[in-house]
This record gives C-alpha cells, structure tokens and sequence, in this order.
C-alpha cells in the first residue's frame, strides 16, 4: 500500500497510516479491504468535516457511520479505526498514554480558527480523563508557507503547546511542494483526490 507511517505512533503501539497520492484516488476503493490488508480493524468511522470545532465521542454503535456536524473524533474503545479525509488541510493523532484514548483531528485553516484542536483536547479529558501532559499531538502533512499565505500549520502547534501537551511532533511534510507524493486542493485548484488518515485502537 502507498502510504507513510509515522514512527512516534508506531511506538505508542498505534495502528495508523496516512494515504499518498495513486493514480486512482484512494476515495474511489474499498478502505475497509485496506484496513483489513494492514492489520487495522474494519470496524471505521469518519467525520463528515464541515471546518467546524465539532467533537464527537465515538464507539462501536457508530460503526460504519460518517458522523455529522464534526471534524474530529475521540474514542477509548479498542477494535475500532477512525478516519478523516485531507488534501492541505492538517491532520492531528492524538493519544494519551494515562487512559489509552485516540482522537483524530481534521483541521484545516476555519477549523483551525475555531479551535477545533484544543476542542478536541479538552473533550478527551472531560469523556475519559485524558492528561494532556501524558498526550502525544502529531501533526502530519498539510500545506504550509511560502505555497499558502496563512500558516495554520504553527497555528495547530501553538495551540497543542497552549493546551500542554507532552509529546508534540511534527512531521514537516507541506502537502502542496511535493506533488509525486501529495494531492493539494490549493494547488490543484480542488481537481484532486483526498488523502485517508486513519489512527485505531487494536
């Protein structure tokens, strides 16, 4: 499968990956045979993504649903894999390492604005009893500055800084300088394909 992991989560013992650009847009296939083929579970949920601050707490109930109105999810339960969908805007892993509980953010330059990040944080602590300073935010590929004149991506760090998070990693990839690799909305002036973050809990 063409697509990146990172190592910071693969040492948490966190199933991941994140999709690279193919000829035929990851969108037009089957991901749960993908989760499936990586060892992920194909139990999958995703978010509808509206550039909101919305959060939802998900499990297995939401099974193969796109939950509406949010552009994040959380969740403690085990077997379940949660996805969100990016061509510039930033994907954000979250975990804590006291209570075990994922959450996968779609932030993009409104999400950003609207705090979806520290939303998604606080949320995590108030439905499980996350602590932020035992959390690991990873920021992954989005577009950055000079190729966008608003760089949400330091915005996205600053605000997981602000919220205390211990471990933060980024992974410096700029989705719109590399296009063997990477679909950019902007650059491609929204002809593209969509690239899958996906983060579970096995």
């Amino acid at each position: 499968m063409n697509f990146l992991r990172f190592a910071e989560l693969t040492r948490r013992g966190l199933p991941h990956f994140f999709t690279l650009r193919e000829k035929v847009s990851p969108e037009t296939t089957d991901l749960s045979s993908r989760l499936d083929r990586e060892g992920l579970p194909k139990a999958l949920v995703s978010a509808e993504q509206i550039h909101g601050s919305g959060v939802a707490k998900v499990g297995l109930a939401e099974v193969g649903k796109v939950v509406p109105g949010v552009d994040a999810l959380i969740t403690k339960e085990n077997g379940l894999t949660l996805a969100v969908r990016v061509a510039d805007c930033g994907p954000v892993w979250l975990h804590c390492a006291k209570t075990g509980a994922i959450g996968l953010v779609h932030s993009g330059r409104k999400g950003t604005e609207l705090g979806i990040v520290p939303a998604t944080i606080r949320a995590m602590t108030k439905e499980f009893g996350a602590d932020p300073a035992r959390m690991l935010g990873f920021l992954g590929p989005c577009i950055r500055p000079p190729h966008y004149d608003v760089n949400f991506a330091e915005e996205i760090l600053r605000q997981l800084r602000s919220e205390g998070i211990g471990e933060l990693v980024d992974s410096g990839f700029c989705t719109a300088s590399d296009p063997e690799r990477f679909y950019s909305y902007r650059r491609e002036m929204g002809k593209t394909g969509r690239h899958f973050a996906v983060l579970a809990k096995s």
